[in-house]
């Protein structure tokens, strides 16, 4: 089964991409994945002051600059696992730096 984790923090307190290079939880949470042979794909996202949101109402096409949810608490990425089941996709979540002061959200990919 396909799993997307969508990896939420808040901004505010995010590590840099050099920050999470170097740190050793992060990197032992992505070697795991790689062990477990079920990473198909993984990216960070860039900060929610770079979305674009676009709607269509009545026809007509509504652009505007930011997220489209007022939250504190942004997705900054995803990563598309396969896992065995649900209970190996929330090992794997557990395991993430983000969940100890973000959240993980796991979705299955509906095939």
């Amino acid at each position: 089964m396909k799993y997307v984790l969508l990896i939420c923090d808040d901004e505010s307190v995010s590590p840099t991409n050099e920050e999470l290079e170097a740190d050793p939880v992060h990197q032992a949470w992505w070697a795991d994945v790689q062990r477990r042979g079920g990473l198909l794909v993984g990216q960070r996202l860039r900060p929610v002051v770079d979305a674009t949101t676009v709607r269509v109402r009545d026809g007509e096409t509504l652009v505007s600059d930011g997220p489209f949810a007022e939250t504190k608490d942004f997705v900054g990425g995803f990563v598309i696992v396969e896992c065995a089941n649900l209970d190996e996709a929330i090992e794997i979540a557990a395991g993430h730096p983000y969940a100890r002061w973000g959240g993980v959200e796991i979705r299955p990919v509906w095939e």
